[in-house]
C-alpha cells in the first residue's frame, strides 16, 4: 500500500486550498527553474530512467515518446499537446486533478514543453467539464499574473504559454490525431500514420500528446528522483497511478495507489468491498470500457499494471475499474458498450464504421435470446476482423468487451438464446 509521503496528488478530494497559495503549501512551484535549468537532455533522461508509462492507455514510455520531438527548432514550431479529453465510459481521475490540483499539471506542462523545447501547450478538455476547465482557467491565470509561466516562466528565460482548448463531446477526439485535426477546427477524425505527430503535428509541425496524469507526475520525478519513482511499483510498471472504481462496491472512489497494487486489494482497502461481498463479484472491467472484463476468480489475484493485465487478456488502460455484481445482466452491460462505440465511431475506416454498427445489433440479438451458438461464433469473427484494421484504437475498443464476453460468459450468452430469462440489473 502506498505510504503517504510518496502520494504525488495531495488534493485529489479538494479538501484544502485549491489556489496557488495552497499549491505552493504542498510544494508545487518549489525551485521549478532548478528543475529547468537541468537541462532539456536531463529532463528526459530523468524520466525514461523513472520507467513512467503514458497514463492516457497505451502504457508507453513517456521519456521515450518526448525524445523522438526533433532536437532543433527549425522553421516550424513545437507544440505539446495534453490529452484532457477524458471521454472514456468510467473514467474521471483527470478531472480530479484539473479541478483540485490544477497548478501540478501547469508546472508539469512547463517542464515538458521546455523538455520538448515547446513554447505552447494546448490542454484539450472535454466539453462536458465545465467546472474543471473554470478551475484551471483560474490556476492559469494565477500562474501568468505570478510569472510562472509567460514570456520569462519562473525566471528561466523560456517563454512558454498555457492554452485551453474545449472539446465539444466527440469520444473519437481522445485519440491524438483526431485530437489534433479538432484542434486545428476540422472534423475530429484520427490521421493516418506515419507520418507521425513528432514529425507533423499540429499546425504540421513537431508536436507531443500526453495525458493529463503523465504530465503532472513529471515535477515530482525530477524533485525527488526517478529512481524513487523506478521504486515504486513493480519492474517495468513503476510509480503511483490514480485508479476510479466505480460500479456496484460500498464507496466509489478515486484513489492513488502504487501499480501493481491487488486488485482485491484495491477494492477491499479504498472502495469498501464489492456490495454484499466479494463472494457477490460477478465481473469487474478493469481499465475504462475498452478492456475485456475478468472474472470473479481472475480479479482475486491479478495486479493492476500493465504487464499483468495484458497476461490475463484485458488491460490496464485509464485504470478505471467498473465492479459488476451478481445482480448484473452482464449480456446487457456489454451491449451498452457497443451501442456507444457504434454512436462514437467517426465513420472513417469500413471495419469501424460498418462492424461497430453490426455488432451492437448482433449484442442486441442475443441480449433477445434470438441469437443461436452459430451466430455466438460468427460474432466473435466480426470482432477480429474489425480489431486491428483501422486507423486508430476505436476499432479494438468496440471488438475487445465483446471478446471478453464471449471468452467468459459464453454459456450465459447460449442459455440467453435458449430462452433464458436476463436478471434485471440495477
Amino acid at each position: 500500500m502506498l505510504k503517504d509521503q510518496d502520494r504525488i496528488f495531495r488534493n485529489i478530494y479538494g479538501l484544502e486550498d485549491v489556489g496557488l497559495t495552497g499549491a505552493r503549501a504542498r510544494g508545487v512551484w518549489d525551485g521549478t527553474k532548478a528543475l529547468v535549468d537541468l537541462g532539456r537532455e536531463t529532463i528526459i533522461e530523468n524520466v525514461k530512467a523513472s520507467g513512467l508509462r503514458g497514463r492516457g492507455g497505451a502504457g508507453f514510455s513517456t521519456g521515450m515518446k518526448w525524445s523522438f520531438m526533433p532536437k532543433d527548432v527549425g522553421e516550424r514550431p513545437h507544440y505539446l499537446v495534453i490529452n484532457a479529453d477524458e471521454s472514456e465510459p468510467g473514467t474521471c481521475k483527470d478531472r480530479e486533478i484539473m479541478r483540485n490540483d490544477p497548478h501540478k499539471l501547469i508546472e508539469g506542462a512547463l517542464i515538458a514543453s521546455f523538455a520538448m523545447q515547446a513554447n505552447a501547450a494546448y490542454c484539450y478538455v472535454r466539453g462536458e467539464f465545465f467546472r474543471e476547465t473554470e478551475a484551471l482557467q483560474r490556476a492559469v491565470d494565477e500562474a501568468y499574473e505570478n510569472e510562472l509561466i509567460g514570456d520569462n516562466a519562473c525566471g528561466t528565460g523560456f517563454k512558454f504559454d498555457f492554452y485551453i482548448h474545449r472539446g465539444m463531446g466527440a469520444y473519437i477526439c481522445g485519440e491524438e490525431s483526431a485530437m489534433i485535426e479538432s484542434l486545428e477546427g476540422k472534423k475530429g477524425q484520427p490521421r493516418m500514420k506515419p507520418p507521425f505527430p513528432a514529425n507533423v503535428g499540429a499546425w504540421g509541425c513537431p508536436t507531443t500528446v500526453n495525458n493529463v496524469e503523465s504530465i503532472a507526475v513529471v515535477p515530482d520525478i525530477l524533485r525527488r528522483g526517478a529512481d524513487w519513482f523506478a521504486a515504486l511499483g513493480r519492474p517495468n510498471n513503476t510509480g503511483t497511478k490514480l485508479f476510479n472504481i466505480s460500479g456496484h462496491v460500498n464507496k466509489p472512489c478515486t484513489v492513488e495507489e502504487e501499480m501493481g497494487i491487488p486488485l482485491k486489494e484495491l477494492i477491499e482497502k479504498h472502495a469498501g468491498g464489492v456490495r454484499g461481498g466479494w463472494d457477490n463479484l460477478l465481473a469487474i472491467i478493469p481499465g475504462g470500457a475498452s478492456v475485456p472484463l475478468l472474472t470473479k476468480e481472475m480479479s482475486s489475484t491479478v495486479l493492476m499494471d500493465f504487464d499483468s493485465l495484458r497476461e490475463v487478456r484485458s488491460g490496464l488502460g485509464t485504470a478505471a475499474v467498473m465492479v459488476m455484481d451478481q445482480s448484473t445482466d452482464v449480456i446487457r452491460a456489454i451491449t451498452r458498450l457497443s451501442r456507444f462505440y457504434m454512436h462514437e465511431s467517426c465513420g472513417q475506416c469500413t471495419p469501424c464504421r460498418e462492424g461497430s454498427g453490426w455488432m451492437w445489433r448482433m449484442m442486441e440479438r442475443i441480449c433477445a435470446g434470438d441469437a443461436t451458438p452459430a451466430e455466438i461464433d460468427l460474432l466473435e469473427e466480426v470482432t477480429k476482423q474489425v480489431e486491428g484494421h483501422t486507423i486508430c484504437a476505436l476499432g479494438d475498443a468496440a471488438a475487445w468487451p465483446i471478446q471478453g464476453l464471449i471468452r467468459h460468459f459464453r454459456p450465459l450468452m447460449e442459455e440467453r438464446g435458449r430462452g433464458a430469462q436476463p436478471v434485471a440489473a440495477e
